[in-house]
């Protein structure tokens, strides 16, 4: 099972990976039918339905490497059992706030695939399409806090030490 979790986390990373690449080839794509006096419709808008599917699609990746900032004013001040109790408290949290932003951006979409949303961009692409991002991202989002909170729920969770949250800075 973690293998699998692991993969799908991986999975999910390696697909906002590509959706940078094609918004950087978007934005290239931009520059240069400006640079060369011809217009190509809808590139602005497909660079952003790009943008916000990596966003999405990065979530949980990032949050099972220790990524996500934490405000851990808090824990510093707490130990043992109440310190636990604290993390379990804020994964329950998290995983029902993510599983309400889970359901609802699969409602989302399918509501848009349903009354055929289209953009009002000049692209004219049905939105369902690029919410699709959102909407998957959301949900390997929410089973990523789910597996959180079991490991912490088991005693397996690595704990991130509040000097370990400085290495990106």
């Amino acid at each position: 099972m973690r293998r699998l979790l692991d993969g799908l986390y991986d999975g999910a990373a390696w697909v906002a990976a590509a959706f940078m690449v094609g918004l950087l080839a978007m934005v290239l794509l931009s520059i240069v039918s400006r640079q060369l006096n011809f217009h190509l419709p809808g590139t602005d808008a497909y660079a952003g339905y790009l943008m916000a599917g990596a966003g999405f699609l990065s979530l949980a990746h990032t949050l099972k490497r220790g990524e996500h900032i934490r405000v851990t004013l808090l824990l510093q001040g707490l130990q043992g059992t109440a310190r636990r109790a604290l993390e379990i408290w804020a994964l329950a949290a998290a995983c029902a706030l993510s599983a309400l932003f889970a359901v609802y951006s699969v409602r989302l979409a399918w509501q848009s695939r349903a009354f055929n949303d289209i953009s009002t961009s000049n692209d004219a692409t049905p939105l369902w399409i690029p919410q699709l991002g959102m909407a998957v991202g959301a949900v390997i989002l929410a089973v990523a806090f789910v597996d959180e909170l079991v490991l912490e729920l088991q005693g397996r969770r690595a704990a991130v030490s509040s000097d370990e949250a400085l290495h990106n800075e």
